[in-house]
């Protein structure tokens, strides 16, 4: 089956707002409408789903209606772009609803984070349509430190240049939504090399504990030969290092991680237990490890800001010392 690379965004273009996972109604009005005026002021269109604003016992709505409302954003020929609500814990229960020839008939974009991760592996999987990590529509309601969000989402999603991930300069894990006028930044540090080394191939990976929920399943993407991309949240706070190890130690696990080329490791929150030397503890623990590059603290994840990247597209890695050059080189 021959790759897919979704049409690029263009000024004036339709962007359908769905939600696979949690359900619009928990975003609150200040957030969905400054979203709304952010991707319009970068001249998109938004329009929404008919059953994002359902809400169930677990923030979300039917399977039923989820499934139509990703059908229906690929089937409308105006719509050219979609973007997740929200992450959440149910995007799974979607995937053998899903129809995907539908899809791949009907190539667009679809970017979003967290548990999106479960949704889109499983399409680049079964359509070989290249899918995207990145923010969701809620994200862009931050009224601060969304530059550095919004410019990689522009490089990502409206040019087919290959380009270079820069490390922000400052980051925040806080409750923005909460309190908007109140933030915190911290300092970036960049990225940090556990494992020096050169590496080039397709991306797979986003939130690691999603991602291995496809394990065994006809879902779950080929990642030999490929380059990962992991993150986790702070579900599990002072169990952190735990939880991450015995995640990771379960993908190293799979017959279909023979060869992966290199490991990228998205920041960790602030909430976590781990830091520099613990993580570095896990990873050399793990000799399947050894012998690729393995950087972590990067622009993605839970916090804030986050680059935008492709699942099924192409990246190449050198790092040296604690020097790093990351490029997007298909996407």
């Amino acid at each position: 089956m021959k790759k897919i690379i979704p049409e690029k965004l263009k000024v004036g273009d339709e962007i359908r707002v769905i939600a696979p996972a949690s359900s619009l109604s928990l975003v609150s009005k200040d957030v969905k409408e400054l979203a709304l005026k952010r991707l319009e002021d970068m001249g998109y269109s938004v329009t929404f789903g008919k059953y994002c604003k359902e809400n169930d016992i677990f923030s979300s709505s039917s399977i039923e209606s989820r499934v139509k409302d990703i059908h229906e954003a690929f089937k409308d020929k105006k719509v050219k772009a979609i973007l997740t609500v929200l992450g959440g814990f149910n995007s799974n229960q979607l995937l053998k609803y899903i129809d995907y020839k539908l899809i791949r008939d009907n190539p667009k974009i679809i970017c979003g984070f967290s548990d999106i991760t479960a949704l889109n592996n499983a399409i680049f999987q079964k359509t070989k349509m290249i899918t995207y990590i990145g923010p969701h529509f809620s994200s862009f309601g931050m009224k601060k430190g969304l530059d550095y969000t919004r410019e990689y989402f522009v490089k990502c999603l409206t040019s087919d240049n290959s380009y270079k991930v820069e490390p922000s300069k400052k980051w925040s894990d806080d409750a923005w939504f909460l309190n908007q006028n109140k933030r915190e930044f911290i300092n970036n540090k960049g990225p940090l090399v556990i494992n020096a080394g050169s590496a080039e191939g397709v991306v797979f990976g986003g939130n690691l504990c999603t991602l291995n929920l496809l394990q065994g399943t006809e879902f779950m993407p080929g990642i030999k030969n490929s380059v990962l991309f992991i993150e986790d949240d702070d579900l599990v706070e002072d169990s952190f290092s735990m939880e991450f190890d015995r995640n990771l130690q379960s993908l190293i696990d799979q017959p279909i991680f023979k060869n992966v080329k290199a490991l990228v490791i998205g920041r960790f929150q602030k909430k976590t237990d781990i830091n520099f030397d613990k993580l570095k503890y896990i990873i050399k623990s793990k000799k399947e490890l050894k012998d690729i590059p393995v950087i972590a603290n990067l622009d993605f994840g839970h916090t804030t800001p986050m680059i935008t990247f492709p699942i099924g597209g192409k990246v190449k890695i050198t790092a040296r010392g604690q020097k790093l050059s990351l490029d997007i080189i298909e996407h």
